[in-house]
């Protein structure tokens, strides 16, 4: 594909989503955004608002492909009502923006629509690609029903990749951000025993990896959306500490973050699974 290209993103405030804008619109991307807020560029922006289902549809005029990158933050203790919020954003977002596409004519070609490491739940050192079964747990859960909202787009004939993306890893915001603090006091470490696998990706190639799927025809369903190396907490504790000389023997016990952090704590800090990017290498991304 070419530029001169119409693309709608939906969660572009966030670390992911305001990458890609930026780097769409420098290529020569028209760029349409869906916003929770008064629109300030009639052109550029459309609201919606996924929970009382308002979308509007003028948005999908003309384009060519769409990026749902849509959700509440994980990062926040889950009370029962954080978990319905966290839930309705992805799954009713994604259902809205699937069946709105679905009753498009002509259609976006491709959706790329964001989903989790958090499918593959759990796994402690089982090496997991995009045809390993999904876990246990509310994320694994949470993770399925998302990619299942997306069927009304994929049943209509539009090509849909669904990322299941790991912690994105920049200085400037995500999971590395609220480390940063606490490592260069000298603060940091293991979490629990460490053996969890961090299954991570450098924010440049999250942003490679959304354009390899906007640009790739036979790129389509699940893609783990991480780096060929996975590493455990401990290593990836050593290493950080290791670039920015600091020591990292303070460890974090596992009763503390699941005291400090209750389910989320459980599910996101001290759960691991061992992710490889299967359909990336067959499809020789770099």
């Amino acid at each position: 594909m070419g530029t001169n290209r119409t693309v709608v993103v939906t969660g572009a405030g966030g670390l992911i989503g305001g990458a890609l804008v930026r780097s769409l619109r420098e290529d020569g991307w028209t760029v349409r955004t869906l916003v929770r807020r008064k629109p300030e560029d009639g052109e550029r922006d459309f609201f919606w608002q996924p929970r009382e289902e308002i979308l509007d549809v003028r948005a999908f005029d003309g384009a060519d492909a769409v990026v749902n990158l849509a959700g509440r933050s994980l990062a926040t203790r889950w009370t029962r009502k954080v978990q319905q919020e966290i839930y309705d954003s992805r799954i009713k977002g994604t259902t809205l923006v699937a069946k709105a596409l679905a009753k498009r004519s002509p259609r976006p070609a491709v959706l790329v629509n964001a989903s989790a490491v958090g499918y593959y739940g759990d796994r402690g050192d089982e090496e997991l690609d995009e045809r390993s079964e999904p876990g246990q747990g509310f994320l694994a859960g949470l993770c399925q029903d998302w990619e299942q909202a997306t069927d009304p787009a994929r049943q209509a004939g539009v090509r849909v990749v669904t990322l299941r993306i790991g912690p994105v890893l920049a200085a400037e915001g995500g999971a590395l951000a609220k480390m940063l603090p606490a490592f260069r006091l000298g603060l940091g470490g293991t979490l629990g025993n460490g053996r969890q696998y961090f299954s991570w990706i450098d924010a440049g190639d999250m942003n490679a990896v959304i354009r390899h799927a906007l640009d790739t025809e036979r790129c389509r369903g699940p893609v783990n959306a991480v780096a060929p190396q996975p590493v455990t907490n401990a290593r990836f504790t050593r290493t950080l500490g290791r670039v920015l000389r600091r020591p990292t023997f303070l460890p974090v016990p596992a009763f503390a973050v699941k005291l400090m952090f209750g389910q989320m704590g459980r599910e996101v800090l001290l759960s691991g699974a061992r992710v490889v990017p299967r359909a990336l290498a067959d499809a020789g991304f770099a």
